[in-house]
């Protein structure tokens, strides 16, 4: 079968790519920038791309044809505090006006559990995107889920961020609300399992693990299965703005999505029993077990997707293509060269920088500047990387965006993501007679944007010049 799959970059999407190839299905991928694609497609089967914008207005070029069943994995939350429901509304509209000329036959609509008589915003955009596409002209079934745990998920990540660096937590009241947690491996399997099910045809469904939890007990069993105490004091008088920025300080989640993370947080999200589960003949994971398997393939350095990695997660907002060509007019920039000696050597030390390996140089410095972008509403560098060795167009790489990961061509290019006076590219490239050109390229706004960089070429020098002399080392 031919599967149209939007979201494809996302969390959820990435992790049902491979499932659905696995069943020998051909998939077109839709994306925004082909270039952000977590694969080559020289290296892909049965896999073709379509990139498309639905929050612009339908122009039906090139639009995919003989499509047997589309996956709705869209979602806007973290997108802004304010309109994220009209930017959902208006993808939806234009998603069914795409689906007026392909004709599936089947659309899966992946969405939140809404059965509360209160509803947040999020939520309430949710239910608004199930009716939009309820009204177009293909059978839709709706999955709902709640809190999703998996290695990589914003939930599992948050959690993991509180646990691990909070031993003493005091937090608001609404960490006592009550959420029914599924697994991704659940949530994968239900995906799956729905497609072209006929009695799911224009149907709903809440889909969840075993678990009935309040968001203290989630914290207590993962510290519990991580082997450690944690101490949860809760107090009625923090404001939902003081909760966010609570979570935006101490997690790796942006402000926007913490704001609307806390809205929901204050609404009980508890599954409406069904017969999909027997239907369809899964087994539930509970929360422990959850964990653990978010851990095995995080020790394995086995994620095959993170939230982070999605747009969402910083200040993004620009297609790879538009900043692969670094500018040179008006620009500062910071040039050093060094010859090798181990290319494989070098670049495994490129492709291995930042998270937990560091910068190789004047670490404290960079955690200092992260701490100080975190302060200002940037996105700091607690974002880390996903795998400690392999590196895509569009990762996240602490506060910078991976805009091309070219080891063939030896060649790393990241634009920066911290709130700057300007535009900041960092580019490692080896040229054909082996030496390797590590080059900072500064484009200022104005004379704020110049006073910066020259009021930081002092650290530059050692920061520079150190992290190349130690790129290079092939010891």
């Amino acid at each position: 079968m031919r599967i149209l799959l939007t979201g494809a970059n996302g969390y959820v999407g990435r992790r049902l790519l491979p499932e659905l190839i696995a069943q020998g299905h051909e998939i077109v991928c839709c994306v925004r920038d082909k270039n952000r694609l977590g694969f080559s497609l020289h290296d892909a089967t049965n896999i073709s791309v379509w990139e498309v914008d639905f929050l612009t207005k339908p122009t039906f070029e090139n639009i995919p044809k003989n499509i047997d069943a589309a996956y709705y994995l869209i979602h806007s939350m973290s997108s802004s505090t304010t309109a994220f429901d009209a930017m959902e509304s208006k993808t939806a509209t234009h998603f069914n006006e795409y689906m007026l000329q392909i004709q599936p036959k089947h659309v899966i609509y992946l969405s939140g559990i809404v059965n509360h008589s209160q509803l947040s915003k999020h939520l309430k955009s949710r239910k608004n995107v199930e009716t939009i596409l309820y009204q177009g002209n293909s059978p839709v079934t709706v999955l709902r889920a709640g809190i999703i745990v998996g290695s990589g998920s914003s939930s599992f990540e948050i959690i993991r961020d509180l646990c691990e660096k909070l031993p003493l937590m005091i937090t608001p009241k609404w960490v006592l609300t009550k959420t029914q947690p599924i697994a991704i491996r659940n949530v994968i399997q239900y995906l799956i399992g729905v497609l072209f099910q006929e009695k799911c045809y224009n149907q709903s469904y809440d889909i969840a693990g075993p678990d009935i939890l309040s968001y203290k007990e989630m914290l207590q069993q993962y510290a519990k299965a991580r082997g450690f105490k944690n101490w949860i004091l809760t107090v009625p008088v923090i404001t939902p703005k003081l909760s966010s920025y609570w979570l935006y300080f101490v997690t790796s989640t942006s402000y926007k999505l913490a704001m609307n993370l806390v809205d929901s947080m204050k609404i009980e999200v508890i599954a409406r029993k069904n017969n999909l589960q027997e239907l369809l003949q899964i087994t539930p994971i509970t929360y422990e077990e959850a964990i653990s398997l978010a851990f095995l393939k995080i020790e394995q350095n086995l994620v095959i997707s993170s939230w982070k990695d999605s747009l969402i997660s910083g200040r993004f907002c620009r297609n790879l293509s538009e900043l692969i060509q670094v500018p040179t007019y008006g620009c500062l920039t910071d040039h050093q060269t060094m010859p090798i000696q181990n290319i494989e050597k070098t670049l495994d030390n490129i492709w291995s920088i930042g998270g937990n390996r560091g910068w190789y140089y004047g670490n404290w410095m960079w955690k200092v500047r992260g701490f100080l972008d975190k302060m200002v509403g940037g996105v700091g560098l607690r974002r880390g990387r996903t795998h400690p060795t392999h590196l895509d167009n569009g990762d996240v790489l602490d506060f910078w965006r991976v805009v091309l990961a070219d080891r063939n061509k030896k060649r790393l290019l990241l634009f920066a993501e911290m709130r700057l006076p300007g535009e900041a590219w960092l580019e490692f490239r080896i040229d054909e007679q082996n030496n390797l050109h590590q080059i900072a390229t500064f484009r200022p706004k104005g004379w704020f944007g110049r006073l910066y960089w020259y009021t930081l070429i002092p650290f530059h020098y050692f920061i520079f010049g150190g992290m190349i002399r130690n790129v290079t080392k092939t010891e």
